[in-house]
């Protein structure tokens, strides 16, 4: 990818510069001039001459020097052949803000775009995007209308619109960028290759974005997993849109059903360490954080406040959200004692009163960073009438530049705390409006760090697996089209990957039923074979506890019932299977086909209550030993395999190594896409689990 070009650019053409006033190609040019970019500015018209006082050219062929960015914002209809001539100009990047290609159905537009790039090598940004923007060598090549100072944030969004606002708001902080750009419609350029340049990019040190949808979930993973558990860990803050939304289509398995929404999304931000805002003014309030404190562990905080109530208020955010109140040293309570008046509180949170003046807080702030219990602060002020703003700020800054640990502030209200915050903004201290924002922000980064100390593990990988059956099982389905594979074909899947399963075979009529249950010995199960039926109890095709000297009568008496119940089915027999012990603990394990993401494995509380309960997580193959025990660990039911009220612990080792399995059985064979074992009766410690019931659907 061409990022030099696109970044640091020494010539950029405008292909569709304008003498009109409040258009885009009016306004692209005008930011270049009148906001400082020092390089060559080459506007492109036929009709004018000059546009700010530059020379303007009749087309980009009768440019004399070689071009390193072109922006482009002419009808989407005359784009490619006109990038098809930059390209013999030397040009490797391109902004197409153009609209009029695939947001609004002209698909074909778009590819022709992307393979002009592709071809020629020119990195792509958009189309239908607003621009690019370098504030720290003054180019703003976007049509809105603020150059941002230069920072330390990166920010990307799939939203034009967004952005503007977001620029905007951002002068309001004192928040400068290091890389500021809108992708629109993403044909070459998205998130994933953005962030790996950022992560790179020495200017970078917080990566803010907004999106839509992603791509290539275990891509994100992978980086994120390699960089931000290195020694340079660098925060990509996410918010993202369409929490709510429903999944594409109604898919008939628990895992599809469960699936839906935005679980696949909470799944990659989890394995990846991406931290999720989930709103705009959480994304401001995370990046403040992160970008004005050192990432360091964070564990016990201290709050120093003017005020009982937002003291308690803080307190619950922060002990919400994992972190803990820090226990002052004796050293600490005591100085603040012979300092503070008699009703101030001397333990954490630190109330220093409502009359308290610059004086206390400067003193609070110099004793609890000097505590070493104490591994970070959040301070708030609400204004009384003798309440010093300003000086307050001021000491909270001189704080600030002698310490490493963490500093959140909060000065609550509007116009009375404006020239405080103002200060403090310019001097780079993390400021939040509210103290629960500023607790959010603190409890973020404490997981962010932790997260960046795991061990990144090897995805779990077992030799004892067959994938010749697996292939073979699946090149004879795909030859008469099958796609659907119903429990007795799925444990035979199972089986080549060695999960744990019951004995079972087939029965195709009555008198074969009988030989097989002879060779079970004991009480066995039935359940109706048939690529038509999804949920077999519904229909009575699920008979426990038969004795074998019954199954000849009970498999005719099956056969029957379910026909009646469902006469389109077509029942290819019965399967009988070896009684499950009565004592595990049913459980679920599931694949879904995230669109564009990925596959996800799911993992949860099984039976016939997995979708009234719900209580399941999600993790995208393969999976590490560490990640498949985080799945189980963090389950709301966690107590249950922990053994609850005296019953004994579950296997846990023998799920973690089911859901190994799986994670490779799907990697091997991508096309698999819904895959449900429900139950998994998982046993008790070191007895291991049982598959009792599958599934497959393959594409």
């Amino acid at each position: 990818m061409n990022f030099e070009q696109l970044f640091y650019p020494k010539s950029i053409a405008i292909i569709g510069a304008s003498s009109r006033e409040k258009t885009v190609g009016n306004d692209v040019v005008k930011n270049l001039v009148q906001q400082g970019y020092q390089g060559a500015i080459l506007p492109i018209n036929p009709k004018i001459n000059e546009l700010y006082g530059i020379k303007v050219y009749s087309d980009i062929s009768v440019i004399d020097q070689e071009i390193d960015l072109v922006i482009v914002a002419i009808p989407a209809a005359f784009v490619a052949q006109n990038l098809k001539i930059a390209a013999t100009k030397g040009a490797k990047a391109v902004a197409v803000i153009s609209a009029g290609f695939k947001e609004v159905g002209q698909i074909k537009l778009e590819q022709e775009l992307k393979q002009v790039c592709q071809e020629n090598d020119m990195t792509l940004v958009g189309p239908n995007c607003l621009g690019v923007i370098n504030p720290e060598i003054k180019m703003n090549a976007s049509f809105a209308h603020i150059l941002p100072e230069f920072g330390s944030i990166a920010f990307v969004s799939q939203s034009g619109a967004l952005c503007t606002a977001v620029l905007d708001y951002a002068q309001g902080l004192s928040m400068g960028f290091s890389k500021f750009l809108s992708i629109g419609n993403k044909a070459d350029i998205n998130e994933l290759k953005l962030i790996k340049y950022l992560l790179a990019d020495d200017k970078t040190k917080v990566i803010l974005i907004y999106s839509e949808d992603l791509q290539d979930a275990p891509g994100f993973i992978t980086l994120l997993q390699e960089h931000n558990r290195g020694n340079n860990p660098k925060p990509v803050i996410i918010l993202k849109s369409g929490r709510t939304e429903a999944g594409a289509s109604a898919i008939a398995s628990h895992t599809g059903s469960l699936a839906g929404g935005d679980a696949a999304y909470q799944a990659l931000f989890k394995q990846a360490g991406m931290i999720r805002a989930n709103s705009i003014d959480e994304l401001f309030n995370y990046a403040l954080v992160f970008n004005r404190n050192q990432l360091q562990p964070v564990k016990n905080a201290a709050i120093i406040t003017n005020a009982g109530g937002p003291g308690v208020l803080t307190t619950d955010e922060l002990t919400a959200n994992g972190l803990e109140l820090a226990k002052l040293s004796q050293e600490s309570t005591q100085k603040l004692a012979a300092f503070l008046p008699p009703a101030a509180s001397v333990k954490n949170p630190v109330d220093v009163l409502g009359d308290a003046q610059a004086d206390r807080y400067n003193y609070a702030l110099e004793v609890l960073l000097a505590d070493p219990n104490v591994d970070a602060i959040e301070l708030v002020l609400t204004p009384q009438s003798m309440t010093e703003i300003v000086a307050t700020a001021q000491a909270v800054i001189t704080a600030k530049q002698n310490t490493s640990k963490p500093i959140v502030v909060s000065f609550m209200g509007d116009k009375t705390v404006k020239p405080g915050i103002e200060l403090m903004n310019q001097a780079k201290v993390a400021t939040t409006v509210f103290p629960e924002a500023g607790a959010k922000g603190l409890t973020a980064l404490s997981k962010f760090v932790s997260w960046t100390q795991q061990k990144t593990e090897k995805p779990l990988h077992y030799d004892d697996v067959d994938q010749a059956r697996v292939k073979q099982i699946f090149a004879e389905a795909k030859k008469v089209g099958q796609t659907s594979f119903p429990e007795a074909e799925a444990l035979e899947i199972l089986k080549a990957y060695n999960f744990p399963l019951l004995f079972s075979q087939v029965a195709k009529n009555a008198s074969q039923a009988s030989d097989i249950a002879q060779q079970i010995g004991g009480k066995l199960a039935m359940k109706i074979v048939s690529p038509d039926i999804l949920h077999k109890s519904d229909v009575g095709g699920v008979m426990l506890g038969i004795e074998p000297k019954d199954v000849s009568t009970k498999y005719a008496e099956m056969m029957a019932t379910v026909a009646a119940n469902k006469p389109e089915a077509k029942l290819e027999g019965v399967l009988l299977m070896e009684m499950a012990p009565s004592d595990g603990l049913e459980v679920v394990l599931g694949v879904n086909k995230a669109p564009g993401l990925g596959s996800m494995i799911m993992v949860g509380l099984g039976g016939i209550y997995v979708e009234i309960i719900k209580d399941v997580n999600f993790a995208f193959a393969p999976v590490s030993h560490q990640e498949a025990s985080e799945m189980i660990n963090s389950l709301k039911t966690v107590a249950l395999f922990d053994g609850a009220r005296g019953e004994l612990p579950r296997d846990k080792e023998k799920i973690i190594e089911c859901i190994g399995r799986l994670s490779q059985l799907i990697t091997d064979f991508p096309e698999i896409k819904e895959l449900d074992i429900n139950p998994l009766l998982a046993l008790s410690q070191g007895k291991g689990a049982k598959v009792l019931d599958a599934r497959v659907v393959i594409e």
